[in-house]
């Protein structure tokens, strides 16, 4: 759904790389090389970040 503000096992910030994550993989980039360049070296954040499906828009239809 949205992206968690915080990984749920280590409590490290991480709502704030998604975005720039999600960009640079777009753009082409290896997904190592851009969590490693972001500050990701644990396994539990890179985690978070890379199963994170994002069903917002899909949800939202239904709220109306």
């Amino acid at each position: 759904m949205i992206v968690p503000v915080r990984c749920f096992t280590c409590g490290k910030p991480i709502g704030h790389l998604y975005a720039k994550y999600k960009e640079r993989i777009e753009a082409g980039e290896d997904p190592k090389a851009v969590l490693d360049d972001l500050g990701l070296e644990r396994y539990c954040c890179r985690r978070m970040i890379l199963t994170h499906v994002e069903l917002i828009d899909e949800i939202l239809e239904y709220s109306i």
